[in-house]
């Protein structure tokens, strides 16, 4: 095994930790909903597998849905954000984004930015759409998916800062 695959264990392991036991208990004013979870699909290598990826997003889908009772709509939201990230990363970073060496976790830059942000509004449109599953309630859903999206890129962006690695 080596290095990153250990590092993203890791990052797996404490990503769905800190969601389980921290972000899944805030809840603010029933709209605000924090699901920095993400990170791990979001700081998933550039060149990295992209089938173990879908994989992986899968299980951290569906830990979700067991911890949450939530029946399978973190599941959905994580596998269309592990399938969407390739053409995120066309949209932010422009076409050759294959061949440079991106790091989402170094300083934040307005690709970046847009990168994260783009993928937050994906996860939860789905996951809002599919958790209400009515079109009558189309102005909460966007109400919940725009006020989550706000704190959880907050949230991912004060999270990537903390977890950066420091340059020596």
């Amino acid at each position: 095994m080596n290095s990153a695959t250990l590092v993203n264990m890791a990052r797996f392991i404490l990503f769905l930790a800190a969601q389980i036991l921290v972000f899944n208990n805030i809840d603010l004013f029933g709209y605000i909903n924090p699901f920095p979870y993400i990170l791990f699909i979001i700081l998933y290598p550039v060149n990295g597998n992209k089938s173990v990826l879908l994989i992986v997003s899968f299980f951290l889908g569906i830990m979700m849905d067991l911890f949450s009772n939530s029946g399978g709509v973190h599941t959905a939201a994580c596998l269309v954000l592990a399938y969407c990230r390739p053409f995120i990363f066309k949209t932010s970073f422009g076409l050759s984004y294959e061949y440079q060496t991106i790091k989402i976790n170094d300083s934040l830059t307005p690709e970046r930015f847009s990168f994260i942000l783009i993928a937050v509004i994906i996860h939860h449109l789905v996951l809002f759409l599919l958790e209400v599953f009515k079109l009558n309630f189309l102005l909460e859903i966007l109400l919940k998916t725009i006020l989550s999206t706000l704190f959880t890129t907050l949230f991912c962006i004060i999270i990537i800062y903390i977890i950066k690695p420091s340059k020596r």
